[in-house]
C-alpha cells in the first residue's frame, strides 16, 4: 500500500501522506516516495501549484519508531547516508520549482517540522500542536534546521529547539511558521484560495520568484546582490511570459496563460 496519494485536478496537484495508524510518521519508504513525487511535479508543465495534505488526526509526527528503532544500530556510516536520504527529499521538497501549501491537520512534530517548513505556505487548523522535541530523545534537528530556522527564525528557534515544548497553532502562527490560521472547517477553502492565486499568476514569474526569495532572504546587501537582482529583473522583463504579461495589461486582456484551456 503506497504511503503517498497523488491527484491532479486543474492546474493543481495534491500529496497526501496516508499513514494515518502511524500519524504519517516517515520511514525511508515514505522518504523515497514524497522525495519521487516532488520530483515528477516538479517536471510536470501542467502543474501551477503543490498542496501537501495528510489524513488522519496528525500531519506528520516524525520519524516511525519501527525505522527508529532500526537506525538505533546504525554504524556512523549508516546514519550519514540515512540522515542524507532525508535532507535530499527536504531539499527537494524546499527547490521544487512550483510553489507549495502545506494543509495541515493535526499535529506536526519533530521531522515533520521541517517538512512542513520545507513548503512554501502552511494553512494550519486553529487546533494543531507542534513540537521539536528532539533534544527529549537526546539528539537535535539538525537535518530539518535549515529549513525550520528560516520558517520561524533564529529567536524562536533558540526557545523551541533548545526546550522541546509542545506549542499551539496560535503560536506557531505568531512567530511566522504559520502562514494562516483557520478551523477545520475553513482548512480546505483556504487552501483552494491561495492555490487559485497562484494559479492565476505567471507560471514563469512564480517560479523565478520563489528562487528570488530563496536567494536574496538574509544576505548581505551589496553590490553583487544588487546587480543580481537588476539581471533577474532584465531577464524576466525580456522573457516571453514577462513580454505577454506587460503587453496584456496595457491591451487590457488577459493574459495567454490564463486562457489556455485546463
Amino acid at each position: 500500500m503506497t504511503a503517498l496519494v497523488t491527484t491532479i485536478e486543474g492546474h493543481v496537484a495534491t500529496l497526501t501522506l496516508s499513514r494515518p495508524d502511524v500519524r504519517n510518521a516517515f520511514n525511508d519508504e515514505v522518504i523515497a516516495e514524497l522525495t519521487q513525487a516532488f520530483t515528477d511535479i516538479g517536471n510536470n508543465a501542467d502543474v501551477r501549484c503543490v498542496v501537501l495534505a495528510a489524513e488522519g488526526p496528525a500531519f506528520c509526527a516524525g520519524a516511525d519508531l519501527n525505522w527508529m528503532r532500526r537506525m538505533a544500530d546504525y554504524t556512523r556510516d549508516e546514519n550519514l547516508a540515512d540522515a542524507g536520504k532525508l535532507a535530499e527529499m527536504l531539499r527537494v521538497i524546499y527547490t521544487c520549482p512550483k510553489p507549495t501549501i502545506a494543509r495541515v491537520q493535526g499535529d506536526v512534530y519533530a521531522g515533520g517540522m521541517g517538512l512542513v517548513a520545507a513548503c512554501d505556505m502552511v494553512v494550519s487548523v486553529d487546533t494543531a500542536n507542534y513540537c521539536l522535541s528532539e533534544v527529549k530523545l537526546g539528539l537535535i534537528p539538525a537535518t530539518i534546521s535549515p529549513y525550520v530556522i528560516r520558517a520561524m527564525g533564529p529567536r524562536a528557534s533558540h526557545r523551541y529547539f533548545l526546550t522541546a515544548e509542545r506549542f499551539d497553532a496560535k503560536e506557531a502562527h505568531r512567530i511566522g511558521f504559520v502562514h494562516e490560521l483557520v478551523t477545520a472547517e475553513q482548512l480546505d477553502a483556504k487552501v483552494a484560495e491561495i492555490a487559485k492565486a497562484l494559479c492565476m499568476a505567471s507560471p514563469a514569474a512564480v517560479k523565478a520568484c520563489k528562487l528570488l526569495v530563496q536567494d536574496v532572504a538574509e544576505q548581505e546587501i551589496t553590490p553583487e546582490l544588487i546587480a543580481d537582482t537588476v539581471a533577474g529583473i532584465a531577464d524576466i522583463r525580456a522573457s516571453e511570459e514577462g513580454r505577454e504579461g506587460v503587453q496584456s495589461f496595457l491591451q487590457k486582456r488577459k493574459p495567454s496563460w490564463l486562457e489556455k484551456k485546463d
